[in-house]
């Protein structure tokens, strides 16, 4: 667990009430909760082996395929088991050094998630754009010193948060309006001057994430330039089947988590906070469960790595 000094006006415990409004479809919810995160672990896990296992994958843009996978087991895995334990036994019950925990690792590996999309984008604009240096240009050492400063990055921005939260007065409130953890959710439910969590969460997620998408709109405006400027038609489609894949995987991580951001600060009054709840949810599970099907179809290499285990584990003895 997160090591935090929770003071004594802090709760000994946070009680997650889980998705409210859903409470006649909580059997439905859970089982469809429950098999998103089941597909979304077996689909990461066998990218994970099939990258790790083919040395043809052994290359740039799989290495940060295999970190995405990776960071989607961990992200899922930070909020399921216990919103299935609310579902199932009706126990939101959590304590408050574990819900900082908690709180820390989901935002830790939303920051980790969008830092490798913004590292993908780059690997794919050097791809595209230098294609006869890309191996000089994103050697191990490179990739490795990019994996480093994408965490580096989350647990600096994120460390904080936390820690702001275990400063606040709670008067003895302790129902959370969530499923989990999120770091609004329990600053909505202390007493007194909320103005600076606010503040970070709104400067970081802005910063942070209007940073990455700065940088990847930047670098397929000028992917775009360049396939545009290919000689045959035949290399242009080339080129954008090799971005096609991250670009799904772009648009199904940032919509539903740019959806939530600003339906949660400027529609709370008009769209019902049943769908804030679910929407939150689902920008987690749905791109952890969709990634490895999108890379699955949109990428020759990986499918062909896959029907031939297939085939190898289909022979007779």
């Amino acid at each position: 667990m997160l090591l935090l000094n929770t003071s004594s006006h802090m709760p000994s415990f946070f009680f997650l009430i889980g998705i409210t409004g859903l409470e006649d479809l909580g059997t439905l919810t859970s089982i469809f909760f429950c098999l998103l995160y089941i597909l979304a672990v077996l689909g990461n896990s066998a990218m994970i082996y099939i990258i790790w296992t083919e040395k043809t994958l052994h290359g740039p843009m799989y290495f940060f395929l295999a970190l995405l996978a990776l960071n989607d087991l961990a992200y899922t895995s930070c909020i399921v088991p216990k919103m299935l334990e609310i579902f199932w036994w009706n126990n939101g019950r959590i304590d408050a050094s574990a819900c900082l925990t908690q709180m820390f690792f989901v935002h830790l590996m939303a920051g980790t998630e969008t830092g490798i999309l913004t590292a993908m984008a780059y690997d794919r604009y050097i791809a595209i754009c230098s294609p006869l240096r890309y191996t000089s240009i994103l050697t191990f050492v490179v990739l490795e010193k990019i994996a480093a400063a994408i965490l580096v990055r989350a647990f600096v921005t994120i460390f904080p948060i936390p820690v702001l939260v275990s400063r606040l007065h709670y008067c003895g409130g302790y129902v959370v309006l969530h499923s989990y953890c999120d770091h609004m959710a329990v600053v909505n439910v202390a007493c007194g001057d909320t103005r600076v969590n606010s503040i970070y969460c709104l400067v970081l997620s802005l910063s942070l994430s209007g940073f990455d998408l700065l940088f990847i709109g930047l670098s397929y405006t000028m992917i775009l330039g360049a396939i545009f400027r290919l000689p045959s038609r035949a290399a242009r489609h080339k080129s954008i089947g090799t971005c096609s894949a991250h670009f799904f995987v772009i648009m199904a991580a940032y919509l539903p988590a740019i959806f939530s951001f600003v339906s949660y600060r400027f529609g709370q009054k008009t769209i019902p906070h049943t769908v804030h709840i679910f929407i939150a949810n689902i920008y987690i599970l749905f791109p952890a469960f969709l990634n490895p099907i999108i890379y699955g179809v949109k990428t020759k290499q990986i499918r062909d790595c896959v029907l031939k285990k297939l085939q190898v584990n289909q022979r007779p003895i």
